[in-house]
């Protein structure tokens, strides 16, 4: 063989190894792009018609360490219909030292109204959407999961209440507050989603005791299937520098809803025939000024 086709065949195999080279440093390099888009996720809707129904009472569960939410003033006590005969109004504690202080005048305030005899405001019963995090407290009614590949949906009987959330992508620069804000998420270590939700307006309470917030409001949940995947718990981390003193934690539980056949997902309309018989103008049920379609 001459020098020349030696050294042809030479070049031909540096090139050839340059390019081997090459190709396996960019599948290494997507390989983790692979392996997480492939990665298994929790299924919180295995068999399509599974809902989730909130345990008994309508507060979160204080977290196991370290601040936690608003709770009932030990003085009155708050019990659930769901487990007595006759609910207990909703008086909060505002000693809890996570509450800033005009966040504690504003509380009382409402405290001193319903001690007096008016019906304490929420946003079930007046068919206000929750906002975050107060759509985890929704009761009776449970809640359905979509899981496409670029969004999450979380949909709630009365109204037709949705949350989406979207996966795998930054925040918006500035996101214009509402209602429900801005969420986006992620799948973590094959058995956890984390949302996290910024963008809300200030016209939601973040639980049913009336703890204001304002526009600063940060929430991020982290959903998980427990207990053999019959239990989902969502573990709540809260931040608003405009309303609390520091950032606070929640816990919240919902059971698997065995009942699909006798309890689907059908139309339940708040507003109608729900008149405004105690809060005349104080919390009027939300009303369109147009027709939507």
């Amino acid at each position: 063989m001459s020098k020349r086709a030696t050294g042809d065949r030479l070049r031909w195999r540096i090139r050839a190894w340059g390019l081997s080279a090459a190709f396996a440093c960019a599948v290494a390099a997507l390989s983790p792009a692979l392996a997480e888009e492939n990665a298994p996720i929790p299924n919180f809707a295995p068999d399509n018609v599974t809902g989730w129904l909130k345990g008994p009472g309508d507060e979160f569960l204080p977290p196991d360490l370290g601040p936690g939410p608003v709770r009932s003033d030990p003085a009155h006590h708050y019990v659930s219909n769901a487990v007595a005969l006759q609910e207990t109004v909703k008086i909060a504690d505002v000693t809890n030292p996570i509450l800033q202080p005009w966040v504690v005048e504003q509380m009382k305030k409402s405290n001193d109204e319903v001690l007096d005899g008016k019906v304490g405001f929420t946003a079930r019963s007046r068919c206000w959407p929750h906002g975050v995090p107060g759509f985890l407290l929704y009761p009776v009614h449970p809640i359905f999961f979509i899981q496409a590949p670029r969004e999450v949906l979380m949909t709630w009987g009365q109204d037709f209440q949705l949350r989406r959330v979207y996966l795998d992508v930054p925040h918006s620069a500035d996101p214009k507050p509402s209602w429900y804000g801005e969420s986006v998420g992620h799948y973590e270590n094959g058995d956890t989603l984390v949302v996290d939700t910024i963008g809300l307006n200030d016209k939601t309470y973040v639980d049913n005791y009336r703890t204001p917030h304002t526009t600063r409001l940060h929430v991020v949940e982290r959903f998980r299937l427990v207990d053999g995947g019959d239990v989902l718990e969502v573990k709540v981390h809260v931040e608003d520098p405009g309303a609390f003193t520091m950032p606070w934690n929640a816990v919240q539980r919902y059971r698997r809803d065995h009942r699909p056949a006798e309890v689907p997902l059908h139309e339940m309309v708040c507003a109608e025939n729900n008149g405004d018989h105690f809060n005349q103008g104080l919390y009027p049920i939300p009303q369109a000024d147009k027709p939507d379609f």
